[in-house]
């Protein structure tokens, strides 16, 4: 039996932080022993709101796949590619395009949150509105059965769907495979200043590559419970950073629920919690950080990995989309 094909990525400008971990990375690492599994850097949609910066697009490739390569992703299970390396996701994402109305990119959650966000006003780019088109089309090409994202991102997996519903309807061919979205345990980790989102632009991340003495310095000045100010005071744990992280990455669960109590209780101080946390993430970016320092030793090896994974990815995309034009009788080369 065929495995069942994964689709994942990400248009990361820069090195990946435990956000991403939590939010994507440990779910590929699983995944990469049951499925088979094809992660994207997609530095093509990255653009779409950098577009004059396309320095910064090219160096975050590197950043990225070593990120990638030190958590343990796996090239010979893992296919790796880059976005702009694969011309069919273009050429599909302009037969896509004659499906969706202008109105429904418009009204898409996701797009409407992130133009807020980024705070585009009138000067959206065409590119960044046209974006979840060019997602189905890298989610179609490799006909991928499941897509791990987040909360927020699945409006463009129902939009993908119906996509894919309306290509198959039209031109009446089971062409197009719907895509089933799933989210992670911990959707996403707060920032050490307690904002909802870890993020690069509101320098508030700790990165897979922080040194440990940086890493010492961020879990410090981490937000915890404004209203604890004494150490015999009773503090909160919901929604308190030093803890959310804590149930993230700490193996010892018996210990952390003991100093849950201890900590909601009074008579534990934030220092001691902190302590701790340093103690746990240290553990689990040691050897990440150490085997990311040797594969920049032979970025050529990363590079290759990289070709290599396209290459791959290439063929996939290519019989796609050469299925796509027979049914909607296109002439191809």
């Amino acid at each position: 039996m065929n495995k069942k094909v994964v689709l994942t990525g990400d248009r990361s400008t820069g090195k990946l932080h435990l956000g991403h971990y939590v939010g994507s990375l440990a779910n590929r690492l699983k995944m990469q022993d049951e499925y088979k599994q094809f992660v994207m850097i997609a530095d093509m949609q990255a653009l779409t709101d950098h577009a004059e910066k396309p320095e910064l697009i090219r160096n975050s490739v590197m950043e990225v796949m070593l990120d990638y390569l030190a958590v343990g992703l796996d090239p010979k299970k893992t296919t790796i590619l880059l976005q702009s390396m694969i011309p069919e996701l273009s050429e599909l994402t302009m037969y896509y395009l004659n499906l969706v109305t202008w109105n429904r990119l418009k009204h898409n959650p996701t797009v409407k949150q992130e133009i807020k966000q980024k705070n585009f006003g009138e000067s959206v780019p065409a590119g960044f509105m046209v974006y979840p088109v060019f997602q189905a089309a890298d989610i179609t090409a490799f006909k991928a059965d499941i897509v791990p994202v987040g909360d927020d991102q699945l409006p463009m997996i129902e939009q993908t769907n119906e996509i894919v519903r309306k290509f198959n309807r039209i031109y009446k061919k089971e062409i197009l495979k719907e895509a089933k979205a799933i989210t992670p345990q911990i959707a996403r980790l707060p920032g050490i200043d307690g904002n909802a989102k870890m993020s690069k632009s509101l320098n508030n991340a700790i990165y897979l590559s922080d040194e440990a003495d940086v890493l010492v310095k961020k879990v410090k000045s981490m937000f915890t419970d404004s209203n604890h100010l004494r150490v015999e005071d009773p503090g909160k744990v919901e929604g308190n950073p030093v803890f959310v992280y804590l149930d993230a990455f700490a193996k010892d669960t018996k210990k952390v629920n003991e100093m849950k109590e201890h900590y909601q209780k009074g008579g534990l101080g934030d220092m001691v919690c902190k302590k701790y946390l340093i103690e746990v993430l240290e553990d689990f970016l040691s050897p990440i950080r150490e085997k990311r320092k040797e594969l920049e030793k032979d970025k050529k090896y990363v590079l290759d990995v990289l070709l290599k994974g396209s290459i791959e990815a290439k063929k996939t995309a290519s019989q796609t989309l050469k299925e796509v034009k027979e049914a909607m009788h296109l002439i191809s080369a």
